[in-house]
């Protein structure tokens, strides 16, 4: 019996390391569902494609409620006045009749919403995939707390409201510039003008480029991208400066869901993750648990 104990107490050792090494690889992947993982770029052109279904289709089923829109409209621009802010009129007027600018605010307004957001995806897809599936996750929530917006408190843009002087500049130039003007009207639900997702996605695009880029003047981008789209789209009369409050309040919901799955802010994750991260094998608590024990009777 004294002899079998040395040999015994020689594979100690090595028996207590693989035992860490099991404990410590269990524990990780107990974490790994709120880990960030390699993205997949099949699986998120997928999802991409099939959420903006989903948004536009929810969007435009919810009742557009004409009536209590534009009760609404008079609400806002009423609160308006009494705060003092209420230069939209101005603004609309003195933008439009500076035919080129308001053009190519119609055309901003139409297509830069979408190009840039999916600009920004591709680019954290590919420069920062570790920070990709927060950030992504902070855009789906803060799209999704604007469809419950759309639904609880349906608003005319100031363009649609009853006499009012707001000129609706993409009618008046005969450009594609808006899903809710012109020929496009029928294809969109036009009273969900609260709040104004233009503002919560560039707000998100900017922020993701400035806390991320590296070049200075991708970072001065960043935070003229939303400031920019504010004048358009009060330029345009497309929406009121509350309907930008509102914007920011969804972008803050989705940072707040993206910061409860993962722990963390977007920018404050990994900036890449190791290829084998996503490969390891996911374990039961169970297997945790005995891992523990054999580690302490060791």
């Amino acid at each position: 019996m004294n002899e079998a104990a040395p040999e015994a107490n020689a594979k100690q050792p090595g028996t207590m390391d693989r035992m860490h090494r099991l404990r410590d690889h269990s524990l990780a992947g107990l974490r790994s569902p709120r880990s960030p993982r390699r993205p997949r770029l099949w699986f998120e052109i997928l999802l991409i494609a099939v959420s903006y279904w989903l948004y536009s289709m929810v969007r435009n089923a919810v009742p557009e409620q004409k009536a209590a829109a534009l009760a609404n409209a008079d609400w806002i621009w009423s609160a308006e006045r009494f705060l003092g802010i209420a230069v939209e009129q101005s603004v609309n007027h003195a933008v439009n009749s500076v035919t080129w600018l308001i053009v190519s605010m119609n055309y901003y307004y139409a297509t830069l919403h979408f190009i840039v957001t999916i600009g920004v995806l591709v680019w954290l897809f590919r420069r920062h995939p570790g920070r990709y599936a927060a950030a992504r996750l902070a855009l789906f929530a803060t799209t999704a707390a604007a469809l419950a917006g759309y639904y609880l408190y349906p608003l005319a843009p100031p363009r649609l409201m009853n006499g009012s002087r707001f000129i609706d500049t993409v009618m008046v130039h005969q450009t594609w510039g808006s899903m809710a003007s012109g020929n496009f009207k029928n294809m969109s639900n036009q009273y969900a003008a609260m709040p104004s997702m233009h503002i919560g996605w560039s707000l998100w695009c900017g922020l993701t480029v400035f806390a991320l880029a590296s070049a200075p003047w991708a970072r001065v981008l960043g935070l003229l991208y939303p400031a920019v789209t504010l004048i358009v789209i009060v330029s345009t009369a497309n929406h009121f400066w509350l309907d930008a409050l509102g914007g920011l309040a969804c972008l803050s919901f989705g940072y707040a869901v993206s910061y409860a799955w993962y722990g963390a802010l977007p920018h404050h994750l990994p900036k890449r993750i190791p290829r084998g991260a996503a490969r390891r094998p996911r374990l039961s608590a169970l297997a945790v648990h005995r891992a523990k024990a054999a580690a302490g009777r060791n």
